[in-house]
């Protein structure tokens, strides 16, 4: 006895130490870790904790329960006051309008009088009754409804009920094990439209059958006309019906509510809704009362024999609290002291005033309520109204985040730049949806970049194009970049992780749109290489705001760049031979002074400055014009590629140089090699001496000044020569 009282009381401090304001579960693990003996005592300390959280999650049972079935009742008497005002304001009609249709004048008095006489006795009585279950047998269609609805004392016969049950079953697939109950009976049926709970948008057309104690709802089956196919089945005694005010264009419509979830339907029209509300709130008050008298009948028969027991069966949690009320009376004063005031007139408009402002669009009015109430209520326990009120607004939460999503959607209007966003996307930080507001924020954006390069015009200038499309991608990035800093900045780290990723993204899509223009239109190495260069100078502006993504724009730039300079040192080389193949060893005229002198600067210009020692009287050069040609094309080509150059081209650089050079310098050889005519070979000498020693060490020393370092092969390439110059007559080739 004593050991139960001992860990009773052990029970209760550990539920108080972990229900405080205070409680810490990391430094509560670390003074558990330190004061324990061993992993004996851990264990019984997390047996105890488990023991306490299922008995936790009982009493939440409990209360949602009885919450629920409190929920329920004042539904249920809601419904019933709008019942009775919509029964009199009938009432009232169908007298009117038989006093105004039925010309009592005209008939005989006595006949007068009857009809007088019906009309106060049964116009009151039943005549409420009689004109609804004559609509009930209009709508039925296909089902009837039997003679007798709820309120009708006597109701349909045996034979009746069993033919309109039968055609509901012959009519609805997949529902005959669910409604073969012994006195079972179809009351009232009809076309119904589902509407989504959240978005108000249309789910599905269905029909609705009411029996006397439960509401199957059936789908359309369009290709079998008159088919039917099981949806749901609701028990009435767990149904709740609400009216949906009109807001046109929703109208004519209710909500049942069944815990944990609810369902919206639309009527034909506003006469059909009233129907179903009454008819439904009608049958669900006949089989409570049913269900009383039963329970009644079964409490005075229970002394006389009865099991206690066999009272209690209809709610699982009533022995529990039976139990706990005998065992721990004192708990009163605790609950007392969890009450909190919700009684606040703007606490109990919140959950409209919510609505109200997402239906306006104030997004900010919004997250200002769900501020104030989570400030009012953030050091307060947690009560059953209190768990109620938060359900409702967390609903309403769902729905504004929702949506702020949908205002964040590639779909909506990108007009407006980065800017347009802030609205709904620090909202959505404010509800602590950081990381799902980045995400929107840079999915919105990239679908603007997108949109923005699709919609720029292709210029017949590839260079001017390539302008457009920087300014418009890089003036973009900037204002994201700027943007997303002003949004998320003291927020997780991990969004700056995220914004790095979609730049890279939002570059590929740049680069597409580049490489697309530049490099698969096959243009010149010159301007793919001015094309580079504006690309590069663009991407340096992100420098400003610290985002350096030239490494990115190298990596991706690098297949087509690879590709061309390959393909141009194929033209190189193909020119070099198919000028070989039509040399004729014989120097240059260039005919006037001018044109001599335009050759001297453009070789100035190539870096070959002792080219004046190979200039003869008049207009000649002592060298040939393939040798002449090669030098300009290939240092041009060398140029043009440094513009282009960046770490990763540096072998496909140094090889196409190789192989360009490599075709000049064997055909200088084979023609020494092969020429027989003195004089010729002393030119071609000539030329071999101004190839290797003016035009390979302007190469070299160019080569290395972009690059930044020496390059061996051309090393290897310019001292292979020796073995030309050292024994001219060699039949080897200097390869």
């Amino acid at each position: 006895m004593a050991m139960a009282m001992m860990s009773d009381s052990g029970a209760s401090r550990l539920r108080r130490q972990l229900e405080s304001g205070s409680f810490e579960a990391r430094l509560y693990v670390k003074q558990l870790s330190q004061q324990s003996d061993g992993d004996r005592d851990l264990q019984e300390h997390r047996q105890r904790i488990q023991a306490l959280a299922e008995e936790t999650a009982q009493n939440l049972k409990r209360n949602v329960y009885q919450n629920y079935r409190q929920f329920i009742e004042t539904a249920r008497e809601i419904s019933y006051l709008e019942s009775e005002m919509y029964q009199l304001s009938h009432l009232l009609t169908e007298q009117k309008s038989s006093l105004e249709t039925i010309p009592l004048t005209l008939l005989p008095a006595g006949a007068a009088a009857a009809a007088a006489g019906g009309e106060e006795g049964g116009g009151a009585a039943g005549g409420r009754d009689h004109h609804h279950h004559h609509h009930l047998r209009g709508q039925a269609g296909l089902f009837p409804a039997p003679g007798g609805g709820p309120r009708d004392g006597a109701g349909p016969g045996e034979d009746g009920k069993q033919r309109t049950l039968t055609t509901l079953l012959e009519k609805v697939e997949g529902c005959r094990h669910l409604l073969e109950k012994p006195g079972q009976y179809l009351v009232y049926n009809g076309d119904l439209v589902e509407y989504e709970a959240d978005h108000m948008a249309q789910l599905q057309r269905v029909h609705g059958f009411l029996m006397n104690d439960c509401l199957l709802v059936a789908t359309w089956l369009p290709q079998r006309r008159g088919m039917y196919r099981y949806n749901a089945l609701y028990p009435l005694d767990g149904l709740a019906v609400v009216n949906v005010k009109d807001n046109p264009p929703m109208k004519d419509m209710f909500k049942l509510l069944m815990f944990p979830e609810s369902r919206i339907f639309q009527a034909e029209n506003a006469k059909i809704k009233r129907e179903w509300l009454e008819v439904l709130e009608e049958t669900k008050r006949a089989l409570g009362e049913k269900k009383r008298r039963e329970q009644e009948e079964a409490a005075a028969a229970a002394p006389r024999g009865m099991p206690p027991a066999a009272a209690k069966a209809g709610n699982p949690f009533e022995e529990e609290e039976e139990e706990e009320e005998e065992e721990d009376e004192p708990a009163a004063p605790e609950a007392e002291e969890e009450k909190v005031d919700l009684s606040m007139e703007w606490i109990q408009e919140l959950p409209e005033d919510l609505d109200v402002c997402i239906a306006q669009r104030d997004f900010e009015g919004a997250v200002d309520l769900l501020d104030k109430l989570n400030r009012y209520l953030e050091d307060k326990p947690s009560p059953p109204p209190v768990k109620e009120l938060r359900a409702k607004v967390d609903e309403r939460v769902r729905q504004l985040t929702d949506v702020l999503v949908f205002e964040l959607s590639p779909g909506r209007s990108l007009r407006g730049g980065p800017k347009a966003t802030r609205r709904a996307v620090s909202q959505l930080i404010r509800l602590g949806q950081c990381t799902r507001a980045c995400e929107l924020f840079l999915r919105n954006r990239a679908a603007a970049v997108h949109t923005a390069i699709r919609q720029l015009r292709i210029e017949g200038a590839t260079l001017l194009y390539i302008h457009k499309l920087c300014h418009v991608f890089f003036t973009s990035l900037l204002e994201t970049a700027r943007e997303f800093e002003t949004d998320f900045a003291g927020t997780d780290s991990g969004c700056y992780s995220a914004f790095v990723v979609w730049a890279r993204s939002a570059m590929g899509m740049f680069v597409d749109a580049f490489s697309k223009q530049v490099f698969d239109s096959k243009e010149s190495l010159s301007t793919a290489a001015e094309c580079v260069k504006v690309a590069k100078e663009h991407c340096r502006q992100l420098e400003d705001i610290g985002l350096d993504l030239t490494f990115i724009i190298h990596t991706l730039l690098v297949k087509d760049i690879q590709g061309a300079l390959h393909s141009y040192k194929e033209i190189i080389i193909e020119a070099t031979k198919h000028r070989n193949s039509e040399e004729m060893w014989r120097r240059m005229n260039l005919m006037t002074p001018e044109a001599l002198s335009k050759l001297k600067e453009e070789m100035r210009a190539c870096g070959v400055g002792s080219f004046e020692q190979y200039t003869g009287d008049d207009c000649w050069v002592n060298l040939s014009y393939t040798v002449v040609a090669f030098t300009k094309q290939t240092m041009g080509f060398l140029e043009e590629a440094l513009r282009l150059y960046f770490p990763e081209l540096h072998m496909v650089l140094l090889e196409s140089l190789v192989e360009i050079i490599l075709v000049a310098v064997q055909h200088v050889d084979y023609s020494l090699r092969w020429e027989q005519d003195p004089e010729k070979k002393a030119f071609i000498r000539q030329n071999a001496s101004f190839l290797y020693e003016t035009v390979l060490p302007v190469v070299e020393k160019r080569f290395e000044e972009g690059v930044g370092k020496p390059a061996r092969q051309l090393q290897d390439l310019r001292s292979a020569s020796r073995l030309l110059r050292v024994n001219p007559e060699s039949t080897t080739s200097v390869v």
